[in-house]
């Protein structure tokens, strides 16, 4: 654990020249007037310079009314322009690499041709993206400047308890750098938002738009989470916010470092469901909590390792899971290369499992390409299955294990959208041809038949639909 040397206000030096090395290990609560003047300043000076605002800049088209008509795009061709505007965005962030390496969260930056960060002090500078990931929300800029920047050390969540104190610092509604306090108000929320965790630290620490990207501080002076989100009916703070714990954040950013093109998170090969109280009670367990394994894929990690369906995940290297989504973080915090040690609980016993960790593998080359022409899939890419296909597009398990065909993308107004053709719709047959790759798809389209017949596979069932 990296340590800090605070300048400490008066009071606060007697205070603690007056405790003794086990006191000053306890945690307490102030006992006296005195105590409850001391001011935080002293660390808000230790770590402002090294929490910024972040500018994302985006030019967004607007399309006309009538693009995609066809009745007006047969009068007047397909040369009707559409107008495109800048849109402005503003979130923080907090520099973590003395030479300028800025962590902040992926929606503040998305879609950006233009970002820069300001410093506290005035200063700003033009910045690039080395790493993003919509499904974590983070993402890594790199200031275009020379020089070394003051850093912000990254703590350890997991040492982080219930009731500690805590300061939010960022750039609310832009206007300017802004400190909060307040208290860790709850671990290992989920269903907070769609992505890949559901994995936040709570505080009450005021927290409003503007504010996402920005540091949660310890009383080290340490940054402990990313603020990201708030539950909020207004708009405005309510005391319910959240952020990203730093140990996922430090995983996000040694994958920058090691020059990764993606966040890849470790294949287990395993569907997880919550453990309801009716489960728990069936298994013997205390109360619902874990993850209960309901599909195993085969050659898996989670096979080789032992894990089968009906069995509860409870802890990944001694620290309980309480859901699924806590799960997936303690897996995606051990990171790629990695050896988990996994409690399971099956007919009333523990048992401890090791479970290797790396990326999904790509089986079969996902050779994408975009199918043109005049056919009913025009403007769909599409991909072969693998396994990590089938990840990078969060399908459930076993969709990715047998050969086939799956869009990946279709594009606006395209005939392969007006047929409905969505992503991860597995296309099984075509014309009575099993679809087995994306050669055979091309191959295929290029055919002129009277009747196009189609089978895909969506969300687990099978769908046949028929066009001229």
């Amino acid at each position: 654990m990296t340590h800090i040397r605070i300048l400490l206000a008066a009071p606060l030096a007697v205070a603690l020249a007056l405790m003794t090395p086990a006191m000053a290990e306890e945690r307490t609560v102030p006992q006296s007037r005195t105590e409850m003047q001391l001011s935080f300043a002293p660390l808000v000076k230790q770590v402002e310079n090294a929490v910024v605002n972040v500018y994302a800049e985006r030019v967004v088209e607007r399309r006309s009314l009538f693009d995609g008509d066809p009745f007006f795009e047969e009068f007047f061709g397909q040369q009707m322009p559409n107008r495109s505007q800048k849109q402005s965005s503003l979130g923080s962030g907090v520099i973590v690499g003395a030479k300028g390496i800025v962590v902040t969260n992926n929606h503040v930056i998305e879609g950006a041709s233009d970002i820069k960060v300001a410093l506290a002090d005035g200063r700003e500078y033009e910045s690039t993206v080395v790493l993003k990931d919509e499904r974590v929300d983070l993402a890594v800029l790199k200031i275009k400047m020379e020089g070394d920047f003051t850093t912000l050390p990254l703590g350890d969540s997991d040492a982080v308890e219930v009731g500690d104190l805590v300061l939010a610092i960022g750039n609310p509604f832009g206007v300017g750098q802004t400190v909060t306090s307040g208290i860790v108000s709850a671990l290992a929320r989920n269903q907070v938002r769609s992505g890949d965790f559901g994995f936040f630290i709570q505080t009450d620490a005021a927290i409003n738009p503007g504010n996402s990207g920005g540091a949660l501080i310890n009383m080290n002076g340490e940054l402990i989470g990313i603020n990201t989100a708030i539950f909020s009916r207004g708009g405005g703070s309510n005391g319910v916010g959240f952020a990203i714990p730093a140990n996922l954040v430090k995983t996000f950013i040694a994958s920058a470092e090691h020059g990764s093109a993606t966040f890849d998170r470790p294949f287990v090969g395993a569907t997880f469901e919550a453990v309801t109280s009716e489960v728990a009670e069936a298994l013997g367990l205390d109360r619902a909590r874990g993850a209960l394994i309901s599909k195993v894929q085969p050659g898996s990690p989670a096979e080789k390792a032992g894990m089968k369906p009906g069995q509860i995940v409870t802890a990944v290297n001694g620290i309980p899971v309480e859901h699924p989504d806590a799960l997936g973080y303690r897996l995606t915090t051990v990171g790629i290369g990695g050896t988990a040690r996994i409690t399971v609980i099956s007919s009333g016993k523990e048992q401890a499992l090791t479970l290797s960790l790396d990326r999904a593998p790509e089986t079969t080359p996902r050779d994408e390409r975009l199918i043109e022409g005049r056919n009913p899939f025009s403007g769909a890419v599409v991909a072969n299955l693998s396994p990590r296909v089938s990840e990078e597009l969060r399908m459930p398990v076993g969709q990715g294990t047998t050969n086939g065909v799956v869009v990946t993308e279709v594009n606006r107004g395209s005939p392969a959208a007006r047929i409905g053709l969505q992503p991860r719709d597995i296309i099984i047959e075509l014309n009575g041809t099993a679809v087995t790759s994306t050669e055979t798809l091309a191959s295929l389209v290029g055919e002129d038949p009277s009747i196009w017949r189609v089978e895909i596979e969506r969300d687990g069932q099978r769908i046949r639909q028929f066009f001229r």
